[in-house]
């Protein structure tokens, strides 16, 4: 990331937005001005984001498969602009005079864009809405109006975010005869409430299930079959075996090969020549480099439907712990920040509890302190990355003061480890 001077004038929060069949199909990027009143450089925040999602994405849809309320909804648009292979972004701003800034600053066609019902309705802000619409943006009215919308500027919105909290449908039934814009349900915190917000019709989730019951012992001695080679590849590279013994292993899974290719020459690793086998990249990065991107394999050794949204957070994780140490420490420990931030979601991602994946699996004494729970280095900044999932403004500067990192400098690395993801993610 160039440095943005307006990054130290706001915080960040994210969290992924997933279809029907929980794929993860948009990032919501929620922005906190460092005041509710305040409107930073709202041009040069567009300048930094398009560093991440740029307009070169706009040509790709991002298409979401409709269960309409009533039958007037079906010709409702179920397209948005995708960032290419990889997952575009709705802006969620918070603060008044911010967002009426980013309305009036003709913003990428894009960027989605989240208006609260209050402003949807409100005379002073109908022309830039129109106008937006009318140029092909992709608008999202957040929350419920006190009072109906018009059919005009009804129209205007793709989608309708509505919170947990203030879900109705099946309460109360929608008026016969009254258009209605598809749902996209905002605040999930529970694979139920995902599960319960498809149910009720809503074309996409918001959220996180990180309010899950954790995982119960198994009792099992090792880890599920299904992630036994990448675990014996993991376990041989701490081991510093020879070369043809890690090769053999990785030759019983060919899907299991073609993964780790496909992370090694991604543009998030930022080598200069493709590598075409495993003993290549050993002989390029050495046992140690390597550790950071099998642990992304491990992580995404998780077969279920309901661990894609958990992998999208682990990579993100993994590689935001990375970003935040790259001005605290050394290059060990940004690896090891990077594991710690991949594996923090591994016991979900694997059914399986850290007490005893961690019998299993090789990892240094200050990534077990921070996944089980028992503070070390590496915990202050796990609290600061579920701040940041978890869009709390406030949790985010407490962290981040706690660590003494300045908001620019947690902008930077959020913006930096999201740009990353999305080339993994392609």
């Amino acid at each position: 990331m160039q440095d943005h001077p307006v990054l130290a004038r706001v915080a960040l929060g994210y969290c992924p937005m997933l279809d029907r069949q929980r794929n993860v199909v948009a990032t919501r990027l929620t922005i906190f001005p460092e005041r509710p009143d305040a409107a930073p450089d709202v041009p040069a925040l567009l300048e930094a984001l398009q560093e991440v999602w740029p307009p070169s994405d706009e040509a790709q849809p991002l298409k979401l498969t409709l269960r309409p309320l009533d039958p007037a909804a079906v010709s409702q648009r179920a397209t948005a602009p995708a960032g290419g292979t990889a997952t575009p972004v709705a802006l969620n701003i918070a603060g008044e005079a911010m967002l009426s800034a980013l309305l009036a600053a003709s913003p990428p066609k894009h960027l989605m864009i989240e208006v609260p019902a209050f402003m949807a309705t409100d005379p002073v802000h109908a022309r830039a809405l129109r106008d937006l619409h009318e140029a092909g943006n992709v608008l999202l009215i957040k929350g419920r109006p006190l009072t109906p919308l018009t059919p005009e500027v009804l129209a205007w919105f793709a989608h309708s975010i509505v919170e947990v909290a203030d879900e109705r449908r099946g309460i109360v039934p929608p008026a016969p005869g009254v258009r209605q814009v598809t749902t996209v349900q905002a605040g999930a915190r529970t694979t139920a409430e995902i599960d319960l917000a498809f149910q009720r019709g809503a074309i996409a989730v918001l959220g996180w299930p990180f309010d899950d019951p954790e995982p119960r012992a198994t009792g099992r001695a090792t880890v599920p079959p299904d992630v036994k080679v990448v675990l014996e590849l993991v376990q041989g590279v701490e081991r510093e075996e020879p070369v043809s013994k890690l090769e053999a292993i990785l030759k019983r899974d060919p899907t299991l090969a073609f993964r780790l290719m496909r992370y090694l020459n991604s543009a998030a690793f930022g080598l200069t020549v493709e590598i075409n086998s495993f003993g290549h990249a050993l002989m390029l990065l050495g046992y140690q480099r390597l550790k950071r991107w099998l642990a992304l394999l491990l992580a995404s050794s998780s077969k279920g439907v309901g661990a894609r949204h958990l992998l999208y957070g682990a990579v993100r994780r993994g590689l935001l712990m990375e970003e935040l140490g790259r001005t605290q420490g050394d290059a060990e420990m940004r690896g090891e920040m990077f594991i710690c931030g991949v594996f923090s979601l591994l016991d979900r991602l694997l059914q399986q509890p850290f007490s005893e994946l961690l019998q299993n699996v090789p990892v240094p004494e200050r990534v077990q302190q921070a996944l089980r729970g028992d503070g070390g280095p590496y915990a202050p900044y796990l609290e600061l990355l579920r701040a940041i999932e978890n869009e709390a403004v406030f949790d985010i500067r407490e962290q981040s003061e706690a660590l003494m990192l300045g908001p620019g400098d947690v902008n930077r690395a959020v913006l930096s480890a999201l740009h990353a993801a999305r080339q993994l993610d392609g």
